[in-house]
């Protein structure tokens, strides 16, 4: 997002208006162009379903009574049939409970009622696409360590370009110490912050976990160390 003469731009950001009354599309348009947001109409829901087909776009706001394929349906299609993850925007002048609820749950983002006010639109349209970037920078998120790679979103290890397999304590163990490599830790702060709950000294746990770690990385990479044992305190990632 840049400024503009004083006006924040929206580049590269697109959006398809999924509304069959030409009036209100065009409004939506015209609030949408004015914000810098690049826009696309559709004036039915099989035109929308078509567009979706042939280009990615980063929102789509609908309308539900639609000619043809509603916009109940639509979003049906896109989250159980075809998997997309395109957010959406219901505006739609049903007001019910009911049916907000219906939609929200079926795969909605957010849903506002008609008429509307331009700045809520406008609003409600940057909050979504900050929870879509939010989402896209931690599904692209990776803790690199030597010839470690893990991805947090995807709960994947990779060694020397070797996925292998953790168990769930296995991999929040070595994602806990990953995010912070040059601190020492302690058992008990490994067993509270993966186990969630009290350590009382005793519990072997946290040392097989380790051990548990280190062969499954040494069986592919035996001749590089990851995790260095601190006598008397606890792991660190090794440097």
């Amino acid at each position: 997002m840049i400024e503009r003469k004083g006006r924040k731009v929206n580049e590269n950001i697109n959006i398809l208006v999924a509304e069959d009354d030409p009036d209100i599309n065009r409004l939506i348009g015209k609030i949408l162009r004015n914000a810098g947001y690049e826009v696309i109409s559709a004036f039915s829901g099989t035109e929308a379903a078509m567009c979706l087909e042939m280009k990615a776009f980063d929102l789509l706001l609908l309308d539900l009574m639609m000619p043809g394929m509603d916009g109940e349906r639509l979003l049906t299609e896109l989250r159980e049939k075809k998997g997309m993850n395109t957010p959406v925007l219901i505006l739609s002048a049903k007001a019910a409970l009911a049916d907000k609820v219906r939609l929200l749950t079926g795969g909605a983002d957010d849903y506002m009622t008609k008429p509307f006010e331009p700045e809520e639109l406008l609003a409600r349209v940057g909050a979504i696409l900050r929870r879509s970037h939010k989402k896209e920078e931690k599904a692209d998120e990776v803790l690199k360590h030597k010839n470690l790679r893990l991805y947090p979103a995807s709960h994947q290890i990779r060694v020397c370009g070797q996925e292998i397999s953790l168990t769930k304590h296995e991999f929040e163990l070595l994602h806990v110490m990953l995010q912070s490599p040059g601190k020492v830790f302690s058992r008990e702060m490994l067993y509270e912050q993966v186990w969630q709950g009290g350590y009382y000294g005793e519990d072997n746990s946290v040392n097989v976990h380790i051990s548990n770690i280190r062969k499954k990385i040494s069986a592919v990479d035996q001749t590089t160390e990851y995790i260095k044992t601190v006598w008397g305190i606890g792991f660190k990632i090794s440097e």
